[in-house]
Order: C-alpha cells, then sequence, then structure tokens
C-alpha cells in the first residue's frame, strides 16, 4: 500500500521538476531574447561573482539547514563564513572591487549546493529524499528571486501600454490613498522613510522567519510539514507577473511622479491627487516594471500574516506588524494605488484556501470559496478597467462595496478555516468507583 501511494507522489514531483525546468528555460530564451541573463545565468554567476542576493542566499542556506542538526548547521554555518572571508581576501589582494552586488553570499550558495552533492553522493533513501529536499527548499527562494526578475523584465519589454489612468481614476473610489500616506509618509522626513524601506526591502527576511519557525521539527521528526509558508510564496510569484500581463500598470509615482520622466501624465503625486476624466491607454518606457495590479508585496505580507497567527505572541505581533508596515510603504512610497493593494489581499485569499483545500482533500467549502475568491478578484480587475469614471463619480457607493468585498472575502476564509481545525476531543473521565461499605 505505502509503495502505491507513493508511486503516484514520485510522478507527480517528477511532473513538477520538469515543468520548473521548462518554465526556467523558457524565461531564460526570453532574457536572451532581449540581450540580458535569464535566471538560471544570473544563479550561475553568483557562484564566483560577487552575488547581487547576498543576504537572500544566506536566508537560503538558514531554510535548508532546517533539516540537519545543530552541530551540522554551526558546521554549515561555519564554512559558509569562512569561503565569504577567503573569497574577500582575494578580491582585497587582487584588487578587485566590488562594484555591484554584496560582498558576501558566495560562501552560502557553496554550502547549498556542497549538500546536494552529499545527498546524491553520501545518503540513501529518506534520508537522501530529506536532504535534497532541504536544497531544494534554499534554492527556490533565491530562483524565484532571479525569475521574479527576468518575469518584470519581460513585463516592461512586452508591455509597451498600461492602465494606470484607468487604475487612478478608479481609486477616486477609495479617496486616492496612495497620496494620502505618500503625504503622511513625506511629513515624517527621512527617519520614517528609511524605517519604511527597510521593512518593504527585507520582507524575504520575515518570511524565512515564519517559515523557520514553522519547519523547527522538520530535522527531529524526519518529515516536512503538509503545508508551510514557502508554498503559498511560491504560488503567489508563479501566478502574479501572469496577472501583470494581463493587467499592466506601473504605479502612481511612475505615472503620474517624478520617477516617470516625460512619461508620466504630469507630476503630480503625492501632493495633488489626479483630476476625474476619462481614461486612455498610456504608452510607458521599457525599462520600468508593470508590476502593480495586484499588489505583491501585499500579497506576500498577508501571507507572512496569515501564518504567522499559528505562532507564539511575539511571532504573530510581528506578522501584524509586518502587513501594516508594508501596506505603509507601498501606498506611501507611490509604488501601488489602493485598488492594487484589495486585489492583492484578495489573491493571496483564494491561493491559501486552494493550497490548504489541496492539502487536506478538496471539498464543498473549499471548493466555493475559492471558486468565490476567484469571482471577487476577477469582478475587481474587470471593474477596474471598464467601470472607472462610474467609481469615481459615485465613491460613497463604489467604495463602501470595494471594501465590502475585500471583507466578504476575508471573512469567507476565516470562516472556512475554522471549519477545517481539527476538533480537540475532550478529556475521558474516569468513571466513578462504587463505594466499599
Amino acid at each position: 500500500m505505502l509503495a502505491a501511494w507513493r508511486r503516484p507522489r514520485a510522478k507527480l514531483w517528477a511532473a513538477a521538476a520538469v515543468v520548473t525546468l521548462g518554465f526556467l528555460v523558457a524565461l531564460e530564451i526570453a532574457a536572451r531574447h532581449y540581450g540580458l541573463p535569464g535566471p538560471m545565468t544570473t544563479q550561475a554567476q553568483e557562484v564566483v561573482l560577487a552575488p547581487k542576493s547576498g543576504f537572500l542566499l544566506y536566508a537560503s542556506m538558514a531554510l535548508m539547514m532546517v533539516v540537519l542538526t545543530w552541530r551540522q548547521r554551526f558546521i554549515a554555518a561555519g564554512v559558509a563564513i569562512g569561503i565569504d572571508a577567503t573569497i574577500l581576501l582575494v578580491r582585497w589582494v587582487a584588487d578587485a572591487e566590488v562594484t555591484e552586488g554584496h560582498p558576501f553570499g558566495n560562501g552560502a550558495l557553496w554550502v547549498i549546493l556542497g549538500y546536494a552533492v552529499i545527498a546524491v553522493t553520501r545518503r540513501t533513501g529518506q534520508e537522501r529524499l530529506l536532504l535534497l529536499k532541504g536544497v531544494g527548499l534554499g534554492l527556490l527562494l533565491v530562483t524565484g528571486r532571479k525569475t521574479g526578475d527576468t518575469w518584470l523584465l519581460i513585463t516592461s519589454k512586452t508591455r509597451p501600454d498600461v492602465l494606470d489612468q484607468y487604475v487612478a481614476t478608479a481609486d477616486h473610489a477609495l479617496g486616492n490613498p496612495s497620496w494620502l500616506v505618500g503625504r503622511m509618509v513625506t511629513a515624517t522626513g527621512p527617519i520614517g522613510a528609511h524605517f519604511l524601506d527597510a521593512v518593504y526591502t527585507q520582507l524575504p527576511a520575515a518570511a524565512v522567519i515564519v517559515t523557520m519557525y514553522q519547519l523547527r521539527k522538520v530535522a527531529v521528526e524526519r518529515r516536512f510539514p503538509s503545508h508551510h509558508l514557502v508554498r503559498t510564496f511560491l504560488v503567489i510569484g508563479l501566478l502574479g507577473p501572469g496577472i501583470y500581463m494581463i493587467f499592466p500598470v506601473v504605479g502612481p509615482i511612475f505615472a503620474y511622479g517624478a520617477d516617470g520622466g516625460h512619461w508620466a501624465v504630469a507630476n503630480l503625486w503625492p501632493d495633488t491627487p489626479p483630476s476625474i476624466s476619462t481614461p486612455h491607454l498610456m504608452p510607458f518606457d521599457e525599462i520600468t516594471p508593470r508590476n502593480c495590479m495586484p499588489s505583491l508585496h501585499t500579497a506576500w505580507a498577508t501571507a507572512i500574516f496569515i501564518h504567522s497567527r499559528k505562532g507564539p505572541r511575539i511571532l504573530q505581533f510581528a506578522g501584524a506588524f509586518w502587513l501594516i508596515a508594508t501596506l505603509g510603504a507601498t501606498l506611501g512610497f507611490g509604488y501601488h494605488y489602493g485598488a492594487d493593494i484589495i486585489a492583492g489581499v484578495v489573491f493571496t485569499l483564494t491561493i491559501e484556501a486552494a493550497l490548504r483545500s489541496l492539502e487536506r482533500g478538496w471539498d464543498r467549502s473549499g471548493i466555493q470559496l475559492v471558486a468565490y475568491g476567484t469571482a471577487v478578484f476577477a469582478a475587481l480587475l474587470v471593474s477596474y478597467r471598464y467601470l472607472p469614471m462610474e467609481m469615481a463619480k459615485y465613491p460613497w457607493v463604489f467604495g463602501p462595496l470595494l471594501i465590502l468585498a475585500m471583507v466578504s472575502v476575508i471573512y469567507g476564509y476565516v470562516r472556512t478555516a475554522k471549519r477545517w481545525e481539527p476538533v480537540a476531543a475532550p478529556e475521558r473521565q474516569p468513571e466513578p468507583q462504587p463505594e466499599l461499605v
């Protein structure tokens, strides 16, 4: 029975590996078409060259080490630091300045690849499979980052026209929150801006902390939990750029701010909200990514918040803080409209519901929730594209409707997730003993 159960799973993993490899090759070819290295090339370069994702490589190594014992973890970390120190010394002796990238990170990648070799040559059976899963988990984090960078390049090259005027017009229904929060962040001066920027750019650090808590027992139990944060992160990163291709938006700081240069409608952000006028497709440069709809930073921060709910109180506070600060940064820096935020929350809850249903088995409640979330997300995109003028003219109607649509998905997820939680069986009370006379 066990062998029969494992065979389909092995085929599923093999199929997933083939699809992933094919996807990476396709992105590599697409990037080469535009004269730039793709995700596979940039990842291979970081074995020797100064890595652009130095901290992320160490975070990836930390994820890989969840399958190791504490002794092995200390050895792996020491080896990684030693390799980085040696490479840094060689660069210093050779007077090779690091003009681009980080001076560290190669050692972490070497350790991850080294454990892949150890798994193949020195491990067998379940131990080999567990170690390879740990290596794969670490590599997926940094490969996902490289893949995302390539996707963003493709969106800027293949989508010359953007829909910012439509989203900005629809955003009047929400009171133009990006302009409001942008003025608030500007009023805080450099301290507030630097603080939010640190939160915004170090989102992977929060994800790693939550994931390491979820995977803390892997080394002891010798198996991974059926569902954890990395799965949600990867699916968000896989599906999100596909929406970018359908709904290309660059963001208020580019379409209505100084960062857009002569491509911008005007230099309005964050001081003056755009006036209500009939929106049109607007051409934009071939450099700025069309990565606003939905807001994936909001999606990832929402996923962190959801997965931190099962942790200790400090982790719950950290998850809530990261979500609030990320929302402030995405709006306050002019990277997203309010409409993007709402779409990002609905997007994440729908994906999380689908992954949890896949984990526990599809039932009526799971199917209904995923179908409802998908329908709401599609309705949001359609309304932003085809009803922006109506939304701007009647904000007291469409504003509450947008919030209500998001809240309804949140409520549906919370209610359904509670049903999925295992119910603790009541303790059996000892039967009363007859008294001896």
